[in-house]
């Protein structure tokens, strides 16, 4: 006869039901939630990011000045309408050269560049060229008379200069390098900033960091707001003009699974539950094992051993009793049972700690008198 050690498939069902309906439900959430975010940006110069590196009080400042802040990180969706438009275009990311070219052919109004490439430069600010000099922070006069720079007095800048062609106007800077340029190109105004963190949450306070960016920024109501964040194939061949390697929307679906398998992996993993009585295939009780082993001893004559075992016992009831260490010295011990129970020290040595019995009568005087010594312990 055979028995089935698996579970039925209305078994398994019971167990499995609720622990597939958390982590559908988790899965879920997660899923929602990602969606949701999807729309938002993060990083560094992030419209919607408070961390120092984030912008999100220059975004609101704008907004308070009447500029609707459109954050984006698909190109598609920055290119989508640009008449009437301010674009700004954050440090980061990897565009291809075609990708800058449409970006200088679009109908912008106005773009910014927030520490822009070479590549950036020569398609959308022909004429600028990136320093090889990297200005120290530090306040300084805006030394030109472009009006956004007049109107904001003094900035605390620093990083990325720039010189510019004589058409162009150049702001703060050391007379030579700037970081500040603007040009008028191809029926459009461009910007370019050298100095991302004078407009982010950790500078914007200071000096005339504010002003700045809302002069510069808020020419338009309506500001696109595009941050770079995927890396295509330009990053290893500058003319490549094929498809991103990894399209944005990947990344989300990537971070769903990622997050289903490791709640099936908490799921399934093992790990300790209560414990579980069992029944035993057989009671034995505790004196007849005694018995048994008295019996064990008593076929091999171990009278040495079922003696040791006996002294043992009386010793541990006698140390217990009187406060005595286990490892403490049979002298130790004799004397402090002589001196509480009246007996002869030696008597009590011989007893405790003597030669095994010679036959079973002795074994079982021995036994005798180890009994009486633990009940005058017991009831002295």
């Amino acid at each position: 006869m055979s028995t089935a050690l698996g579970r039925s498939g209305s078994e398994a069902w019971r167990a499995l039901r609720l622990p597939m309906l958390v982590t559908g439900i988790v899965v879920l959430g997660v899923l929602v939630l990602l969606i949701a975010g999807a729309a938002r940006t993060s990083g560094p110069f992030s419209p919607d990011s408070a961390e120092p590196s984030g912008t999100k009080a220059l975004a609101a400042l704008l907004e308070d000045h009447g500029v609707d802040v459109t954050g984006t990180e698909d190109l598609k969706d920055a290119l989508g309408s640009g008449a009437g438009r301010t674009l700004l275009i954050a440090p980061g990311g990897s565009l291809r050269r075609s990708d800058w070219e449409r970006i200088a052919n679009g109908s912008w109004s106005h773009v910014v560049l927030i520490r822009p490439t070479t590549r950036a430069l020569e398609a959308v600010a022909p004429g600028v060229r990136n320093s090889s000099e990297t200005l120290p922070k530090r306040s300084r006069s805006p030394g030109c008379d472009l009006p956004a720079a007049v109107k904001a007095g003094t900035a605390t800048v620093a990083g990325v200069s720039y010189s510019a062609p004589d058409s162009a106007i150049a702001c703060y800077g050391d007379g030579i390098n700037h970081t500040v340029i603007r040009l008028e190109t191809g029926g459009k105004t461009v910007d370019v900033v050298g100095s991302s963190r004078t407009f982010t949450n950790a500078e914007l306070a200071d000096d005339g960091n504010a002003a700045l960016a809302l002069n510069l920024l808020g020419t338009h109501s309506d500001l696109v707001w595009y941050l770079p964040q995927y890396e295509s194939s330009s990053s290893r061949n500058s003319d490549a003009d094929g498809p991103p390697l990894v399209p944005p929307d990947v990344r989300y679906i990537a971070w769903a699974l990622a997050f289903a398998a490791f709640v099936v992996a908490i799921w399934r993993g093992r790990r300790l539950g209560p414990v579980v009585p069992e029944p035993l295939p057989v009671i034995v009780h505790a004196a007849e094992t005694t018995e048994g082993r008295a019996r064990l001893y008593r076929r091999s004559r171990a009278r040495d051993r079922a003696a040791a075992a006996l002294r043992e016992s009386a010793l541990g009831k006698l140390q217990k009793a009187h406060g005595i260490p286990r490892r403490a010295e049979p002298i130790a011990v004799v004397t402090t049972v002589a001196a509480r129970t009246g007996r002869d020290p030696a008597m009590l040595f011989e007893l405790l700690y003597g030669q095994p019995p010679a036959d079973d009568s002795g074994l079982m005087f021995l036994s005798h008198q180890l009994d009486l010594l633990t009940l005058e312990v017991r009831h002295p």
